[in-house]
């Protein structure tokens, strides 16, 4: 069955078999449960991750990357489920800017994940069915909290860097501000210190989507044999139209047609842009859980590093001993250079060791994907200066 936009109705969700996930995981807060931000306490849950390089001796040299909203632990590998390369391998392996031959690379599928981490999709103890929408609602804090039970489970007590993109990049800021003793450097790349109206507003219309889709269920599709492919896959299609650039989209579509020569006058794919983007939402919900989606998205709402603080960003960091590289682009409208300069002014009215750098690119957001010069050698000139000053060879 297809619906009107063209996109598959598949009747079986996404082709994700946890058990058998290659990489890493472990069970954590067994004996203390961690205490989320809604008030719920959450114990035991699992998280899974990959690492990359191996840890030295002294244990100074663990880069912890941050994976943004659609990705996973799978960053320099093929993808399990897709086969297609991991999703950060511009930037991690031997010789690039994260050079496993020199640093130990960690990336954990986050909390309310769908790739092996504890999420809407896992079996809720209490009933021995998934959680769906049982499970609670989690933040950007909680799912650095949750990584933090993790580093002190693999015995590292200060991280080298942690890094990351977008989602990523909130990941970065806020274990900047919850954990400055345990953080030597931190690379926030196309973030903000808080989620915009514009972004929530995108947001919630992907939400709506999958809420509105009649496989969805009320979340309860699991036990059936129906799943909101539909749904899910407008959410991604709107979501990717922001990570693009109108240059970009330009560049690579204009107004070419697919696979014919003049328009059909009707409602299928006539453009190529249309065409590329009804890939994306369908290739996405092989991959992708429609719950995850929806709570992933809101954890990115609720980040605000100024709640707490008078909305008074720079409170968010006193007297931070982190060495900060902070990273824009100039084609980026989602999360835009105006974003990264107020985190800056924030970080210089603490006296904060930052560097900050606004790329030339017309890749929009997703440029810290894409393989962009200037961003490699900012980041190579930036870690090799921690590096020294860390002593790390």
């Amino acid at each position: 069955m297809t619906s009107p936009s063209g996109i598959s109705r598949g009747r079986e969700g996404p082709v994700i078999d946890i058990g058998n996930l290659p990489g890493h995981s472990v069970e954590l807060g067994r004996d203390t449960p961690l205490v989320l931000d809604c008030g719920t306490p959450l114990g035991p849950f699992t998280v899974a991750y990959q690492t990359y390089g191996e840890l030295n001796a002294e244990k100074s040299n663990a880069v912890l990357v941050c994976h943004a909203l659609t990705g996973d632990q799978f960053v320099a590998e093929p993808h399990p489920v897709t086969s297609k390369e991991g999703w950060w391998e511009e930037m991690v392996g031997l010789g690039k800017p994260l050079d496993t031959e020199r640093y130990f690379i960690i990336c954990a599928n986050v909390l309310s994940g769908c790739m092996g981490t504890t999420g809407p999709r896992s079996e809720n103890p209490e009933t021995g069915k998934p959680y769906g929408l049982d499970f609670p609602v989690i933040t950007i804090r909680d799912m650095v909290n949750a990584q933090k039970l993790l580093i002190d489970h693999l015995g590292i007590g200060k991280l080298f860097c942690v890094i990351g993109g977008s989602m990523g990049g909130m990941q970065v800021l806020q274990w900047a501000a919850s954990y400055p003793e345990h953080v030597f450097s931190a690379v926030p790349i196309a973030a903000s210190g808080r989620h915009s109206a514009q972004n929530i507003a995108f947001h919630e219309i992907g939400r709506q989507a999958i809420m509105a889709d009649p496989n969805w269920n009320g979340g309860d599709y699991y036990s059936r044999d129906t799943y909101p492919h539909s749904g899910l896959a407008v959410a991604r299609m709107v979501a990717h139209i922001t990570y693009l650039s109108e240059s970009a989209l330009q560049r690579k579509f204009g107004r070419r047609l697919q696979d014919r020569s003049e328009v059909a006058y009707g409602f299928d794919a006539d453009f190529r842009v249309e065409s590329y983007l009804r890939h994306q939402g369908i290739t996405f919900v092989e991959r992708f859980d429609a719950n995850s989606y929806l709570y992933i998205t809101r954890a990115m709402d609720y980040f605000d590093l100024t709640e707490e603080h008078s909305n008074v960003l720079a409170r968010a960091f006193p007297e931070t001993p982190v060495r900060f590289c902070v990273i824009s682009f100039t084609s980026d409208w989602l999360f835009p250079t105006s974003e990264s300069r107020a985190l800056v002014h924030a970080l210089n009215a603490v006296a904060a060791n930052v560097s900050f750098v606004e790329i030339e690119a017309d890749g929009g957001h997703d440029s810290f994907l894409l393989d962009v010069p200037e961003l490699h050698a900012t980041l190579t000139g930036f870690l090799n200066g921690a590096a020294e000053h860390r002593g790390i060879a």
